[in-house]
C-alpha cells in the first residue's frame, strides 16, 4: 500500500501547472536546446546563435498555413538579417518524405537552415500542438514569444519586435 501514495504524489507533480516548465517553450524561459541534421547536410545546434535573435519555425510540406506563412519568414530573413536574425525552420520530417521536404524549400527559396527533426523528438521537447508553430528567442537564449498557427504580418511585427534590437 505504501507504492499508492508514492504514485499518487507522483501523477500530481506531473500535473501540476509549474510542470510543463520543465520542458517546452515556455515564455520567460530559456529556450530548450536542440542539434538537429540539416537537410543540405551537417547540423544546427539552437545554442550556436546565443548572441543572436532566434526565430525558430516548425512546419509540414503537408500544412496549408505552413505554405502561406513561409514568404513571410523568408521575407523577414532577408529584411533582419543585418540585424542579426537567424531563422531555423524545423521540419516535422518524422511525418514526410524527404524529396517533399526538398522541393517545398527550393519552391520557396528558404535560404535559411533548414533542420530535420526526423524522430519527431524535438517536437516533443517543444510539445507542439500543431503545425506551423514559431517560437521567437532573444539573443541570450529567452523564449520571449511562442505563437502556434500561422504568423499574420501582425504577429510577425510583434515577434520580432521582441527580439530584435531596438532600432
Amino acid at each position: 500500500m505504501a507504492v499508492m501514495p508514492r504514485i499518487l504524489a507522483l501523477a500530481v507533480m506531473l500535473l501540476a501547472p509549474g510542470a510543463a516548465a520543465a520542458q517546452g517553450a515556455v515564455v520567460g524561459s530559456a529556450a530548450p536546446d536542440f542539434t538537429l541534421r540539416l537537410l543540405g547536410g551537417g547540423e544546427v545546434r539552437l545554442a550556436e546563435f546565443r548572441g543572436h535573435p532566434v526565430l525558430v519555425n516548425f512546419w509540414a510540406t503537408w500544412c496549408p498555413p505552413c505554405r502561406t506563412e513561409m514568404p513571410r519568414l523568408v521575407a523577414a530573413d532577408s529584411a533582419h538579417q543585418a540585424e542579426g536574425l537567424v531563422v531555423i525552420a524545423v521540419n516535422l520530417t518524422d511525418q514526410e518524405r524527404r524529396r517533399d521536404v526538398a522541393k517545398f524549400v527550393a519552391e520557396y527559396r528558404m535560404n535559411f537552415p533548414v533542420a530535420l527533426d526526423e524522430r519527431g523528438r524535438i517536437r516533443s521537447l517543444y510539445r507542439l500542438r500543431g503545425a506551423p508553430t514559431s517560437v521567437f528567442v532573444d539573443s541570450a537564449g529567452i523564449v520571449r514569444l511562442v505563437q502556434q498557427g500561422p504568423l499574420s504580418d501582425d504577429d510577425l511585427a510583434r515577434g520580432l519586435a521582441a527580439i530584435l534590437p531596438a532600432r
